[in-house]
């Protein structure tokens, strides 16, 4: 137990986390180009949840990650879609739905999924930069190792929360422990691949076909994963099961050389409870060696608190998130960090003396936990933060910005994820000219 050697060096702290409202920095001035698609690819249906009259027209989203990798043609991007398509129970009254009739399987912890059959899949993409235009170039359906598509419905989990998958009918489907909820992607020089899944939360190694080779979960979860058809490999925290549901590993980056990635956790975990969650600015950050799976670091990632984002009305910090992060040499992270309204992109060095793993901020008997502590307390270590950009002033950006990556040009590329279009959205493409952000 180390509470009280902790609890020394912070002194009289308050035990729940405070986020000090700041004005937020002052971003560069950027020039911003938009690409859209009319590709048939994206293209998927019409579709109306059982007890409505709503009808939706649902697209193929791919927005949920983005890499592209040195030497590749100047505007051709691998993407990542999530899932697929599904709405939380609680949400069902948004497209015209009875929420009773439809989630009576699960009233407490449904998710209805419209298309259960969909296989969560690898895009490439490539921008016309003449016409502002892109389009599909190539679809690898993520597999398990022996070949077969997985799906994207939730892993079967028992340490960590989960959630009762439901078809758009309300029938009750069955969890999959080779499903799969695509955030991030990494693409090695050889084409094999790197996913990180926000369910499990996971970090997923794929060879050059797209099949599932190994998966690293949370240290004390392997079992719940015993009837996947591919390795799995506790190596990460044990701490990480205390995620929130849907808040698990959203971005996913690789150093230049190939030999480390890092993820960092959506938001700060729930620890040691939910309340503790909803006000903490305090999210993880890590960085493993790719073959072993071996951690190397861990640092403290200060999000903003909500009340620096503008026409925000829940008050809960809960409400800004990471989505998305790119490695730059020489341990520099891009992070992208956003609310439903609002994107901003952070750099920040990883050095260190601020590299937190092994210390008490890792023992889930520390008390205050790290999630529960101000950032600018010097015990955390916090990362600085340097912004690059700031979508406030760009009423042209898409909101829900997932997928980053640098073109050939040195523009930086964002791409949104449009939920399979069940609000209506479409997938776009930017490019932005002036954020000062360089791979060396």
């Amino acid at each position: 137990m180390r509470a009280v050697s902790l609890l020394a060096l912070l002194g009289s702290l308050s035990v729940a986390a405070v986020a000090v409202a700041q004005a937020p920095q002052t971003a560069p001035k950027v020039d911003i180009t938009v690409f859209t698609s009319t590709d048939a690819g994206l293209k998927d249906g019409p579709y109306t949840l059982k007890t409505s009259q709503k009808e939706m027209t649902l697209t193929i989203g791919i927005g949920s990650g983005a890499f592209r990798r040195a030497g590749d043609a100047p505007f051709r991007f691998y993407t990542v879609s999530d899932r697929g398509p599904n709405i939380v129970c609680g949400d069902l009254e948004n497209y015209g739905a009875n929420k009773e009739e439809l989630c009576k399987e699960a009233p407490k912890n449904g998710r209805v999924y419209p298309r259960p059959a969909y296989s969560p899949s690898i895009y490439q993409v490539e921008l016309d930069p003449a016409t502002k235009t892109f389009k599909l170039v190539g679809v690898t359906p993520v597999k398990t190792k022996s070949g077969k598509p997985t799906s994207g419905l939730l892993n079967p989990l028992t340490v960590a929360s989960t959630e009762i998958p439901l078809d758009g009918t309300g029938a009750k489907l069955n969890q999959d422990p080779n499903g799969i909820d695509m955030e991030g992607i990494a693409v090695l020089k050889d084409g094999s691949l790197w996913i990180s899944d926000e369910n499990g939360p996971s970090l997923m190694q794929l060879d050059t076909e797209g099949r599932i080779q190994r998966r690293f979960v949370p240290t004390g979860t392997e079992k719940d994963f015993a009837a996947a058809d591919y390795e799995t490999i506790g190596s990460l925290p044990a701490l990480l099961t205390k995620r929130t549901l849907n808040r698990g590993i959203e971005s996913l980056g690789m150093s230049p050389d190939e030999a480390a990635l890092y993820f960092l956790m959506q938001n700060p975990l729930a620890n040691p409870d939910t309340k503790t969650y909803q006000g903490a600015v305090n999210s993880r950050l890590y960085k493993l060696d790719r073959v072993s799976g071996k951690l190397l670091g861990e640092w403290v990632y200060p999000m903003d608190p909500i009340a620096t984002y503008p026409g925000e009305k829940n008050p809960n910090n809960s409400t800004v998130r990471i989505s998305e992060m790119m490695v730059l040499s020489g341990d520099r992270v891009i992070v992208l960090e956003r609310t439903e309204k609002t994107t901003r992109l952070y750099e920040v060095a990883l050095t260190a003396d601020g590299n937190i793993l092994g210390s008490a901020w890792d023992d889930v008997a520390t008390t205050p936990s790290l999630e529960a502590t101000p950032a600018d307390n010097p015990a955390v270590k916090a990362l600085k933060k340097t912004i690059r950009f700031d979508s406030a002033a760009y009423p042209q950006v898409p909101v829900k910005l997932e997928g980053m990556a640098l073109a050939g040009d040195g523009r930086l590329m964002l791409i949104n994820d449009d939920d399979f279009g069940i609000d209506g959205g479409t997938t776009k493409i930017l490019l932005i000219d002036g954020t000062g952000i360089k791979m060396n």
